[in-house]
């Protein structure tokens, strides 16, 4: 399941999510979460809680190994597979689970799974996206069209354009809960915090849209032409679609949650510190 993962800002929003009549059983989303390789990405949500520090203006090293059994604690697996699961079983249907569970479940999909699943468990962020500008930057100096594949894939796996504004919201949100917390002294309010990260939108998203690139390139290198612009088609079905922007939703929600939960927790941790 290609869900994506950025390093230092990897933290996103979820608005409401619109409930759907039809609701999947749990056994069934069960099966869907582990041959579409969604329980992997949830899990890797905890490699994440290494950026939560820099966001407050400090560093994981203060805290020494208490830091590793803080993050553990809060981004334990079984607790967001749990959050994820009570989110999914009001808002997929049938009808959308068996169409991306169909499509993971052929041999590309199950070969696509495992290469996602390595990806998104690599701790090593520096060296993926570095292998990947390495490989951009040879398939641009070929013409290649595999980066329109990949761009494609990119676009229609986050159709609801949701990354920027989920970055400044879960943000706000973790910098507020760490001062309500009283890890943090916050010299602005609310408003003040999202015009600052305003004035960056757009160097935000130049950020995301590289790193996805790369990202992918990286990924996807041991697939052919061919089989990227399968996978591309297929991300771009209407029903696969609204999948992924449940699926990003999801993803979203848990961040946010467990990042909050990060913040009331580090005040056990850190004395106060101006930001």
């Amino acid at each position: 399941m290609r869900v994506l993962r950025l390093c230092l800002l990897s933290v996103w929003f979820v608005a409401a999510l619109p409930g759907l009549v039809l609701a999947a059983d749990r056994t069934k989303l069960e099966e869907f979460l582990e041959v579409t390789g969604f329980d992997v990405a949830l899990e890797s949500i905890r490699l994440t809680a290494g950026s939560a520090p820099q966001i407050l203006g400090m560093q994981a090293e203060t805290f020494g190994t208490e830091w590793a059994r803080l993050t553990e604690e809060v981004f334990a697996t079984d607790i967001m597979h749990d959050m994820a699961l009570d989110i999914l079983e009001e808002t997929l249907d049938d009808e959308m689970l068996t169409h991306a569970a169909d499509f993971y479940a052929s041999d590309l999909g199950q070969r696509l799974v495992v290469a996602e699943n390595a990806s998104h468990m690599t701790e090593d962020d520096g060296l993926k996206l570095e292998s990947g500008a390495d490989i951009v930057a040879a398939l641009e100096g070929i013409d290649s069209p595999r980066l329109d594949y990949i761009r494609r894939m990119n676009a229609a796996s986050d159709s609801a354009g949701t990354a920027v504004r989920a970055i400044v919201e879960v943000q706000v949100r973790f910098i507020m809960a760490a001062a309500g917390a009283g890890v943090i002294e916050l010299h602005r309010d609310e408003d003040g915090l999202r015009a600052l990260f305003k004035a960056d939108e757009e160097a935000m998203t130049a950020e995301i849209e590289a790193g996805a690139l790369t990202g992918a390139a990286y990924t996807y290198q041991s697939f052919s032409d061919a089989e990227v612009l399968a996978y591309a088609e297929a991300l771009e079905h209407p029903r696969m679609r609204h999948v992924y922007d449940l699926m990003n939703a999801v993803q979203y929600e848990v961040m946010a949650n467990r990042f909050e939960a990060l913040a009331t927790a580090m005040q056990r941790l850190q004395p106060s510190q101006e930001l």
